[in-house]
């Protein structure tokens, strides 16, 4: 839901989307490639912060430039800046990387970092202005309505982990920063990072280390700062569908070689 919005505030919204999907560079044939999408789905600033080094992130990692959409919540109605991360302009997001990618052997990683809810899903909150959910039967809707099967799905929001069970099948790869019974800390106004993105995309992903050793670092890490300030455990969860490796393990082969260097404060530093 939108309220109180400006024409000109939909017009900008459309000129950037279609900006931004104007750029996406096409597939090559017979490459396995990537396409990011990143969205903060909040206008409180941690998570314009976190979605958008997560695309840069998830881009050089996986050989992603100019083929990156990046969206955060809270977006004005100037000609510059990013899309609104709004779940209409996800949806749209969505399609338009279908569009662009041979489903047969590309892949779309989405990261989303928002705050979260048990039942409903992902909050869409945009102060007074926009307030939505999307639901994991939403989001699994979208992405096969798209013919998106090869996905890289990260989550981080409370209780995401209720997200699993419907987005799950043999070609999927989910990490979510908590069960579906928990939540996931750091999301204060003024962090730079929430736990989970500062343990998975500050910390381990920017290291040329596989997947699977990438994620069992954030956990670690997870796990000690939640420990060193006596939280109840977040229980991060990861799926790797049994054809998940196939697109994988290709990507993973265009890992630059040395790390990037870590931005913003340590999550674990506010709290």
């Amino acid at each position: 839901m939108e309220q109180n919005r400006s024409a000109s505030w939909y017009l900008s919204q459309h000129k950037k989307m279609a900006s931004a999907i104007a750029a996406l560079q096409p597939q090559k044939p017979g490459v396995v490639d990537a396409y990011v999408i990143s969205i903060g789905l909040d206008s409180d600033s941690v998570f314009a912060r976190e979605s958008a080094e997560a695309a840069k992130v998830l881009a050089r990692r996986y050989g992603a430039t100019g083929k990156t959409l990046y969206m955060s919540a809270g977006a004005d109605d100037q000609a510059t800046g990013p899309p609104q991360g709004s779940p209409s302009n996800l949806a749209t997001a969505i399609a338009a990387v279908a569009s662009k990618m041979d489903a047969q052997e590309d892949v779309l990683i989405l990261y989303a970092t928002t705050h979260g809810d048990p039942v409903s899903g992902l909050a869409y909150r945009d102060k007074m202005d926009g307030a939505g959910m999307i639901a994991p039967q939403r989001l699994s809707a979208l992405l096969d309505d798209a013919g998106i099967k090869r996905r890289m799905v990260v989550l981080s929001a409370c209780y995401s982990g209720i997200f699993i069970p419907l987005l799950t099948n043999d070609q999927t790869v989910i990490v979510t920063a908590a069960s579906s019974q928990r939540t996931s800390f750091g999301c204060a106004p003024g962090n730079d990072w929430t736990f989970f993105g500062d343990a998975l995309v500050n910390n381990a992903l920017r290291k040329p280390q596989k997947f699977d050793a990438a994620v069992a670092e954030a956990a670690q890490l997870i796990s000690s700062w939640e420990g060193m300030l006596k939280l109840t455990p977040s229980r991060p969860q990861v799926f790797i569908g049994d054809n998940a490796r196939i697109w994988l393990d290709v990507l993973e082969q265009k890992m630059p070689k040395t790390p990037s260097p870590k931005v913003g404060r340590p999550s674990i530093s506010s709290d």
